[in-house]
């Protein structure tokens, strides 16, 4: 059975304080009304600023559904790379995830298929569980070339992988047409686009591990749609943006399982 995973990617908003707060009104949320999903089933993430992991790790040590992500790694381990994070200094946080490939790192800090897979090594180095960004702009998808471009960026990022280390991936879908745009692409678009994924891992690594591959969807998901997209055979659940920011919006999200 593949976990459901509910994800937030907070981007660069919230001071340490405001995320602070944020953390105490999710996590009271779910304790007055919890999931009726176990740990086992359903993970909630919260994709948090560097200046909140430790933090929110702190926060949440008690929640067993909720695991704590980094928005970013870099793709070297140690060294003279001033202002970066690497995967260890994260680890060191107690944080579990790390977000790798996002398209506003792809878009505004030019990250390449080879850096985002160095990233993705040095996360699983590092134990941390790479939640793997992939997806297209509106252009790609009016061309239909949106498959291509996706089987791209997974295999040049993901492929040379041994089973063992992808089977501790997970991939999140999001077109970059529908990222912050209030647009989100449809529950059938969504599920075309999962079941594409799917069936490519499939051929790479087998039944199993394509079976067992939690794949979220990203891109305008909010309280209002969350149900519909997740009840999608191989949508999994969702990396969610300005809609984590609202505690009553994400919990309600939270609860579209």
């Amino acid at each position: 059975m593949r976990i459901k995973i509910a994800a937030g990617n907070w981007k660069m908003n919230t001071t340490l304080e405001e995320g602070r707060r944020l953390i105490n009104a999710i996590t009271e949320g779910l304790l007055n009304n919890p999931s009726p999903l176990s740990p086992n089933e359903l993970q909630v993430v919260f994709g948090v600023p560097f200046i909140t992991l430790e933090s929110a790790v702190d926060m949440t040590k008690e929640h067993k559904q909720i695991k704590i992500a980094a928005q970013n790694c870099c793709s070297e381990e140690k060294g003279a790379f001033t202002g970066e994070v690497s995967a260890a200094m994260i680890r060191s946080t107690g944080a579990q995830c790390v977000i790798i490939g996002h398209s506003e790192r792809r878009e505004y800090f030019n990250e390449s298929h080879a850096m985002l897979a160095k990233k993705v090594d040095v996360a699983l180095k590092n134990n941390l569980i790479p939640i793997f960004c992939c997806g297209e702009k509106l252009e790609i998808r009016h061309k239909n070339d949106h498959f291509d471009l996706v089987k791209k960026q997974i295999e040049e990022s993901l492929f040379h992988l041994n089973p063992d280390l992808f089977a501790h991936v997970v991939i999140a879908y999001e077109p970059v047409w529908a990222i912050g745009t209030g647009v989100t692409a449809t529950p059938q678009q969504a599920q075309e686009m999962h079941n594409v994924i799917r069936n490519f891992i499939n051929k790479r690594y087998g039944n199993s591990i394509s079976n067992s591959t939690t794949i979220l969807y990203g891109g305008s998901v909010n309280a209002g749609n969350a149900g519909e997209l997740f009840s999608q055979p191989d949508v999994d659940g969702g990396l969610i943006g300005g809609a984590s920011l609202k505690a009553d919006e994400f919990l309600k999200i939270i609860h579209s399982f």
